[in-house]
């Protein structure tokens, strides 16, 4: 399992607004793997979100991602706005093998529904899908990808686990004033993926 920290830093609203934007271009491109994302719901867009990616092609995928993301757009909040480039940081997190939030699966609701998404005819298309909500901290899973339900209810304890340690990192990160945190060292510049316009559309380099 790979987590990746996407953060707008200490950017502007717009800076959110393109968090957004990568979040949902991510759920679009991750086909055939397993993609949980924790976000905190604000105004514009998130500050920041954890992302959990796990299959085969995880660390394929990251890859793709990993840098300075920079979309190009006209302020839509500030009126007459000249600045127009706009950052975000997409980080590894090396998450601790223990963290102080242990996920005990009597904290956790369950709930099926029937699986859809990316699959195509493999797909499955029994109700074994799992949705699971932690009550202590309102984490929140979807599993969809294993045939039985049981097997997903593991899965998605598995993954909920993997997210509360994630959040404890990125949060032990932002604390640590005596040196520079991940949302202090988004490079404004260089690149590695570039997009425009209220569409988020990629620019190819």
């Amino acid at each position: 399992m790979t987590t990746l920290l996407v953060t707008a830093g200490d950017g502007p609203a717009e800076c959110r607004q393109a968090v957004a934007h990568i979040l949902n271009r991510m759920e679009q491109e991750a086909e055939g793997l397993a993609l949980t994302i924790d976000r905190t719901n604000a105004r514009h867009g998130p500050q920041s979100a954890v992302v959990l990616i796990d299959g085969e092609s995880a660390e394929d995928f990251a890859q793709t991602w990993i840098g300075t993301i920079q979309w190009r757009m006209q302020s839509q909040l500030r009126k007459n706005h000249k600045r127009a480039n706009w950052f975000v940081g997409v980080f590894r997190l090396d998450t601790p093998t223990d963290g102080p939030t242990t996920i005990h699966a009597q904290d956790v609701t369950f709930s099926t529904l029937r699986s859809g998404g990316p699959g195509g005819q493999h797909q499955n298309t029994t109700d074994s899908a799992v949705r699971a909500v932690h009550g202590p901290t309102g984490l929140t899973v979807v599993v969809r990808e294993a045939r039985s339900q049981h097997r997903n209810k593991a899965l998605a304890l598995t993954r909920l686990q993997a997210l509360a340690d994630a959040r404890t990192m990125a949060a032990a990160d932002r604390d640590k004033a005596s040196r520079n945190h991940l949302h202090r060292q988004l490079e404004r510049g260089n690149p590695i993926r570039r997009f425009e316009g209220p569409r988020f559309t990629e620019v190819r380099q």
